[in-house]
């Protein structure tokens, strides 16, 4: 496994669960996944790096957790090693790493997406900006950890956000706002074709309760969703997922790994926000506490391209929720160095974490901790979430306090088709 965050040690936890995994390897992992796995020290974007490891270890699967490796490239060289690998190589991955490749190939296909214009020089940035609005979505064209993202009702802010990024030598890409609900849905891919979706989650990306203050990496998600239409998985497969896939296969990079869709439910239907080559963070946690198929085994004939002899997959009944722990200063600069107690429970997953000489916790990033509850219910499993929250201790820390509440007290619409 390589990565070192939350999603990395729900995937680690669920692969662990699995009577057929004898070892298990977390590169350069945390102080959650160390009691799971072997960690080492590698630099998780030097294919060398990875690919060296993997022959030390004579890996029967590379898995790979964060988009900038498979960006990078390592999973053509570990798969070029002559090891499976789960995870696109770097042609495949600019549907996560260029906003303007992913929306040529959803043009191309047919998909249903927000209209959007790409602006590289800041001299046709006003009136790009105004072909859109009143509500502006301005987004880093390139990686940007789900922090590059601008949706406001305030045109100066959206031109100074969009003028920071230019100036900072990246193109802008500017999108119409998607009205409705977003649902983020993950689907495991081979390279023959095959998909095979997982449970709809939703994230919760503003920093404070009501969806306040600015965009972070996600501070809490639930699965799965009791409000979504019938049958809305089945229809954004056929409709946006199969299409997507089988023209990056006509153009000769077939996607193989997780490719996940952000959607936003809007009058029209279900269209795309955005498109990862990865597992997200923090839905992972919520999708994979609900998952009782073996996870390597999926993962494994994915990477194989056998998806299609895999059987349907085993969901636990109910709900899960995830709430994130988060540092004093984050998603500014976050305080590190703190001592974490009460984080060796059950559902605690790791993130920001390391251990000190002496074994005291200490918080080492942004996002500390993601805190899984489950239950028979959404609010039985919220309710076990932040059960769990309070018996952990950060100084300075903060988390919202209303993952899943809305969805709770029934307050999720969906537009009026037109």
């Amino acid at each position: 496994m390589l990565g070192s965050g939350a999603r990395e040690h729900a995937l680690v936890l669920a692969l662990s669960k699995d009577p057929e995994v004898v070892a298990l390897a977390c590169a350069p992992g945390n102080a959650g996944t160390a009691s799971l796995a072997e960690t080492y020290g590698v630099d998780a974007v030097s294919a060398e790096s990875v690919v060296g490891l993997a022959e030390r270890w004579k890996a029967d699967l590379v898995v790979i957790g964060p988009e900038g490796p498979l960006v990078a490239g390592v999973a053509d060289a570990v798969r070029a090693a002559g090891f499976a690998c789960f995870g696109p190589g770097a042609d495949a991955a600019r549907i996560e790493g260029s906003k303007a490749f992913a929306k040529d190939i959803m043009t191309t296909a047919g998909v249903p997406t927000a209209h959007s214009e790409i602006v590289d020089n800041p001299a046709r940035l006003d009136a790009a900006l105004a072909r859109f609005g009143p509500t502006w979505v301005v987004k880093d064209d390139g990686l940007a950890a789900g922090k590059g993202v601008v949706v406001t009702a305030d045109l100066p802010t959206a031109r100074a956000h969009a003028m920071t990024l230019l100036d900072d030598g990246h193109p802008v890409l500017l999108e119409s706002f998607l009205d409705g609900p977003e649902v983020s849905l993950f689907c495991v891919v081979d390279a023959a074709g095959t998909v095979v979706p997982l449970l709809p989650a939703q994230d919760f990306k503003r920093v404070g309760n009501g969806d306040s203050g600015p965009n972070t990496g996600g501070m809490g998600a639930y699965a799965p969703l009791p409000w979504v239409p019938d049958g809305l998985v089945d229809d954004v497969v056929t409709r946006i997922i199969e299409p997507v896939v089988a023209e990056m296969a006509r153009r000769g990079t077939p996607f193989s790994g997780l490719l996940y869709a952000g959607l936003a439910l809007t009058s029209n239907g279900p269209e795309v926000i955005e498109f990862n080559c990865r597992f997200g963070d923090p839905e992972t946690q919520s999708v994979l506490a609900l998952l009782r198929s073996p996870l390597s085994r999926l993962l494994l004939a994915a990477a194989q391209g056998r998806l299609a002899e895999h059987p349907p997959l085993d969901w636990a009944e109910g709900s899960a929720v995830t709430v994130v722990i988060a540092a004093d200063g984050y998603p500014g600069r976050p305080r590190t160095g703190d001592t974490i107690t009460g984080a060796e429970a059950d559902g605690v997953l790791h993130a920001g974490t390391r251990r000190r000489d002496d074994g005291a916790l200490l918080s080492a990033g942004g996002r500390v901790l993601a805190v899984v509850g489950t239950g028979d219910t959404l609010p039985a499993a919220t309710a076990d979430a932040y059960r769990k929250v309070t018996a952990v201790h950060l100084p300075g820390s903060h988390h919202r306090t209303d993952i899943a509440l809305r969805a709770i007290n029934g307050e999720i619409g969906l537009p009026v088709p037109n």
